[in-house]
C-alpha cells in the first residue's frame, strides 16, 4: 500500500475525467434520443389532455399509463429473474487485493460501528481508509479514543496503532466524491469498496465482493442488497417498513438488469469497483448529485467506446444502511436522487437509443427516458381520483380501482420473489394498496420536487440527519 500523499496524482484523475465525461464535453442530441424523449413527453401531455377533456374512462388516462408501464416492467423483470445466471468460474490467480473506503463527514456516532463491522469481516480487507471530509464534530476524538490514532495533518494519512490495516485520511471539506477520489489515489489495490459511514456490511461482504471480482475479470462495478433502518419513531417505523419493501424490490430489479447485461444503478452506500477501471474514467465526479449512478454510465460509455468487455453486476451479500425517518428528510433525499437522475439522463443523452452501447443504449436508457415522467403520471393519477369522485365518474373510478388492485397484486408477487419465503398474501395485498396511496405518493412528490430542482438549477442540499443505526446500537447495548 502506498504511503504517499493522495493529492499528488489528482491532476491525472481530473484529466481522465475530462476525457471520459460528457458533462465536460456535451454531446449533441441524436435523432433517436430526441424521438424517444419526445415520445415520453407527448405521452404525458396526451394523457393529461385526456384527463382534462374526456368524459369516459380516459379521464384517468395518466393512471392507465402509470399502471400499464409499471406492470409491463414488472413482468419483464420477473422473466429476467427467472433466467439462468451466468456461471462465474474461479481462476487460479491469487485473490485480488481489496480496500474499503469510508467517506465520512460528521459521522462520529455511526463511524465506530461501521469500522468494527469492517475489521471483523470473515475475509478482512487489506486496507480500510476513513476519508475524513473535513469533519467538525467529534470524529477526531472518536478515532483517537477507539482506534488509537494520532491525528494526521490536513491532507495527510495516519495508521491506527492497534489496527495496522486501518488508515485515517484527513481532508479539507470538498464533498463525498472528492473524498472518495483522494482515498482512491491512496490505495494501491485491485478492488475498492465504498461504504457509507452509516452502513453496516454483512460479515461475509468483503469475501463475497473479492470472490465476485476474482471470478469475472470483466466485472468493473458491483452492488449488493441494502436493508434500511430508521429511527424508531412512529413515522420512522412506517417509513422503514415501506422502504424495506422498496429496497428489496430494487435488489431484485437490479439483479434482473444485471442478468440482461444492462445494469446502470448500483447503490452507492455499498458498492465495489475495479480500481484500474475507476482511475481510467476519472473516478467520481464531484459535480454530480448522484455520483455513483453517473459513474456507472461513464464506465459503460468508456467500455463501449474502447471496445472493452466491462460488465456491472450484483453480489450475493447485503448491508444495513441508515434511511430517512422523517417526511421532510425523505423528500429531500428523493428530490436529490431524482434531480441527479435527470441530470445524468441529460449528460448521457447521446447514448439513448444508440445500438453502439448495446442493450444499455437500445433498451435500458429508453426505459429511463420514460422513467423521467413516470412519477408524474402517478402523481397526476392519484390527484385525479378525488376529482373523479366529485364529478360522479363512478364507472371510471371502478376501473381505476381494479387497475390499482392489479398493480398491488404484481407488487405482492415481487415481494414474494424478493423475500424468497412464503408471505401472507392478504396482508401483503393490503400493505401494497396502502402503500400506493401513501408511500408511493411521497415518492412521486419527491420526484416532482426533483423536476423543480432540475428545471430551476437549484442543486443545493444539506446532509440528512439520521440516527437509525445509532439507536439500534443503543438498543442492542441495553
Amino acid at each position: 500500500m502506498t504511503r504517499s500523499s493522495p493529492l499528488t496524482s489528482a491532476t491525472s484523475l481530473e484529466r481522465a475525467l475530462a476525457a471520459a465525461s460528457p458533462r465536460l464535453s456535451p454531446p449533441p442530441v441524436t435523432p433517436a434520443s430526441l424521438a424517444i424523449h419526445g415520445a415520453a413527453a407527448l405521452l404525458f401531455v396526451a394523457a393529461c389532455l385526456c384527463a382534462a377533456f374526456a368524459s369516459n374512462a380516459l379521464a384517468w388516462a395518466p393512471g392507465f399509463v402509470y399502471v400499464a408501464y409499471d406492470v409491463a416492467l414488472t413482468i419483464l423483470v420477473l422473466v429476467a429473474t427467472g433466467r439462468q445466471a451466468s456461471v462465474l468460474h474461479r481462476t487460479e490467480a491469487p485473490p485480488p487485493t481489496l480496500a474499503v473506503v469510508v467517506a465520512a463527514r460528521n459521522e462520529a456516532n455511526a463511524l465506530p460501528r461501521t469500522l468494527r463491522a469492517l475489521l471483523d469481516q470473515a475475509d478482512p480487507p487489506d486496507l480500510i481508509i476513513v476519508a475524513d471530509d473535513g469533519s467538525r464534530d467529534d470524529t477526531a476524538a472518536v478515532l483517537a479514543r477507539d482506534f488509537a490514532f494520532v491525528p494526521p495533518p490536513l491532507g495527510g494519512i495516519a495508521t491506527s496503532a492497534t489496527h495496522p490495516t486501518l488508515r485515517w485520511l484527513k481532508l479539507p471539506h470538498g464533498g463525498k466524491a472528492r473524498a472518495l477520489n483522494a482515498a482512491l489515489l491512496a490505495a494501491d489495490v485491485d478492488i475498492v469498496l465504498t461504504v457509507d459511514a452509516d452502513t453496516l456490511p454483512a460479515a461475509d461482504a468483503v469475501g463475497a465482493f473479492r470472490a465476485a471480482f476474482a471470478a469475472d475479470p470483466n466485472l468493473v462495478a458491483a452492488g449488493a442488497a441494502l436493508a434500511p433502518v430508521c429511527e424508531a419513531t412512529g413515522v420512522g417505523r412506517l417509513l422503514q417498513a415501506f422502504q424495506h419493501r422498496e429496497y428489496a424490490r430494487n435488489a431484485l430489479v437490479f439483479a434482473a438488469w444485471a442478468r440482461l447485461g444492462m445494469l446502470l444503478h448500483i447503490p452507492g452506500a455499498f458498492a465495489g469497483f475495479r480500481r484500474g477501471a475507476l482511475v481510467a474514467v476519472g473516478g467520481f465526479d464531484p459535480s454530480g448529485l448522484v455520483e455513483d449512478y453517473e459513474l456507472i454510465h461513464r464506465l459503460r460509455r468508456h467500455a463501449a467506446r474502447h471496445g472493452l468487455g466491462w460488465t456491472t453486476g450484483m453480489v450475493a451479500t447485503s448491508a444495513t444502511t441508515d434511511a430517512p425517518a422523517g417526511l421532510a428528510t425523505f423528500l429531500r433525499q428523493r428530490r436529490r436522487w431524482f434531480c441527479g437522475f435527470l441530470e445524468t439522463q441529460l449528460w448521457y443523452r447521446d447514448m439513448v437509443g444508440s445500438a453502439c452501447y448495446g442493450r444499455v443504449g437500445s433498451l435500458m436508457l429508453p426505459f429511463k427516458a420514460f422513467d423521467t415522467l413516470q412519477p408524474l403520471h402517478g402523481l397526476v393519477a392519484m390527484a385525479l381520483l378525488p376529482m373523479l369522485a366529485l364529478r360522479g365518474h363512478w364507472s371510471t373510478l371502478l376501473v381505476a380501482a381494479a387497475l390499482l388492485v392489479v398493480k398491488a397484486v404484481f407488487d405482492v408477487v415481487f415481494q414474494r420473489r424478493s423475500a424468497r419465503q412464503p408471505i401472507n398474501v392478504g396482508a401483503g395485498l393490503l400493505t401494497a394498496l396502502v402503500g400506493l396511496v401513501s408511500f408511493e405518493i411521497l415518492r412521486q412528490i419527491g420526484a416532482a420536487l426533483g423536476w423543480v430542482a432540475f428545471l430551476t438549477g437549484d442543486r443545493a442540499w444539506r446532509p440528512q440527519p439520521r440516527s437509525g443505526l445509532v439507536a439500534a446500537r443503543d438498543t442492542d447495548a441495553a
